[in-house]
Order: structure tokens, then sequence, then C-alpha cells
């Protein structure tokens, strides 16, 4: 989809929907918002809907930074904590791997 052929108020409605869109467990579409509103947030001239766009994909930014700093923080822990936890860990284990105790 081409920004540039939007309105200003089209771009604001859109870049709402993937705040809120985001809350919805799909932190991905907090980092499409921050990503593809970048430029109209910050680098174009100014109108009326872009400080409200700001907003959003500052919002959205940081909201896809502490989603994917929980993710390897899980991811982390799991990997290197899984055979420690002995029973447990194999039960929220989908695949077992082999050779480990």
């Amino acid at each position: 989809m081409d920004l540039s052929k939007m309105s200003n108020d089209k771009k604001l409605h859109i870049c709402k929907w993937y705040f809120r869109g985001g809350f919805a467990a799909l932190p991905f579409l907090w980092a499409v918002n921050s990503i593809w509103f970048f430029k109209e947030a910050f680098c174009m001239p100014q109108y009326d809907e872009q400080k409200q766009i700001r907003k959003y994909v500052i919002l959205s930014g940081i909201g896809a930074i502490l989603w994917a700093i929980i993710l390897l923080s899980w991811i982390v822990t799991f990997q290197t904590q899984r055979a420690a936890w002995g029973e447990f860990g194999d039960a929220i284990s989908f695949i077992i791997p082999q050779g480990i105790p």
C-alpha cells in the first residue's frame, strides 16, 4: 500500500488500528506500524494528524521492543533450563531432545 496516495485521516486511522491490533498479542503489527509509518511521523512536513501518528509510532516501537525482549528472555531461559526442570520441562515441551537426561 502506498501511503503517499492516502489522505492524512486515512493514514491516522490505519496507524491507530495497527497499534490497537498489537494489543491482541500480535506484536508483529507494532513492528510493522513503527517501521511503515516512521517516515510519515518524523520526516514529512508538518500536518495536523502527524502528532498523533508520531505518538502511535513511538508507542508501537516500544511495544515491539518489549515483546522482543520478553520473547528472547523466555527462549533463552527455556533452552538452557528445560532439562533442569525435569517433568515440568518435559510437559511443556513439544519435542523432547534425545540424549539429555
